[in-house]
């Protein structure tokens, strides 16, 4: 229902030192077009694709492409869903956004606005394999429904490594998290996860000093990028 995830979209002041951290960490970087009047670039490690904006948006969104969107707009107020903004016109790049029950703004538009990197394999980078955008939820039930309700799949509640609901689709899973954060992550894990932090502390990386309650500080770490997107690092559970 929503069309093709594309990507995460951020407010970055210094695009260009946003993309050098992340470029440090083994990610590559897309080709941007024209589209839009702001510096803008899009890091990638084959799965997430992180869209750095130097303008002034309410950060982060998730932001999906559905060509022909004043068709389709109707289709989510059936659904009862009210939308935050909405830009439909034969002017400008079309748009729509609305919040998922623990706010966190979801944007549609009918255009790519870059083009993936040409790579034989998805790059390697320090964090490990990217699991999915976490949202902070008090409700995990009622944001599961309405995740589902567009057409992601939920799945069963776990409690390891932490309390959380994930929902999936093709391109993007989206992790509902029943811990105090502030504002939501961008979570990757790994078996080796504990060494892949030593390394990275070792490299000079700084790393938050305190954990939300509920992670297990042995195995996990935060890490904070120019802008202030914040990296969970995890280990994976079997």
């Amino acid at each position: 229902m929503l069309g093709r995830f594309l990507e995460v979209s951020v407010r970055a002041p210094d695009v260009q030192a946003s993309v050098e951290f992340y470029e440090s960490l083994g990610f590559v970087q897309a080709t941007v077009g024209d589209a839009l009047e702001h510096p803008y670039a899009v890091v990638t490690d084959g799965r997430l694709y992180l869209g750095l904006h130097d303008w002034d948006l309410p950060s982060p969104i998730l932001t999906w492409v559905l060509p022909d969107l004043a068709r389709h707009a109707e289709d989510f107020t059936a659904l009862g869903i009210e939308f935050s903004f909405a830009r439909l016109d034969e002017v400008a790049l079309n748009e729509i956004a609305f919040a998922d029950p623990a706010g966190q703004l979801l944007m549609l538009i009918e255009a790519r606005t870059f083009s993936p990197p040409p790579y034989s394999s998805r790059p390697a980078t320090a964090c490990g394999y990217f699991e999915a955008f976490g949202i902070p939820t008090p409700d995990l039930a009622r944001s599961a429904e309405f995740w589902d309700h567009l057409g992601l799949v939920a799945f069963e509640a776990v409690r390891e490594p932490f309390h959380k609901v994930v929902v999936a689709s093709t391109d993007l899973n989206v992790g509902l998290y029943d811990l105090d954060l502030r504002a939501p992550v961008l979570t990757f894990s790994d078996h080796d996860m504990p060494q892949r932090i030593e390394t990275l502390r070792e490299r000079g990386y700084r790393f938050a000093q305190r954990l939300p309650h509920g992670i297990d500080a042995a195995r996990s770490a935060m890490l904070s990028a120019p802008e202030g997107t914040s990296l969970l690092l995890t280990t994976s559970v079997d």
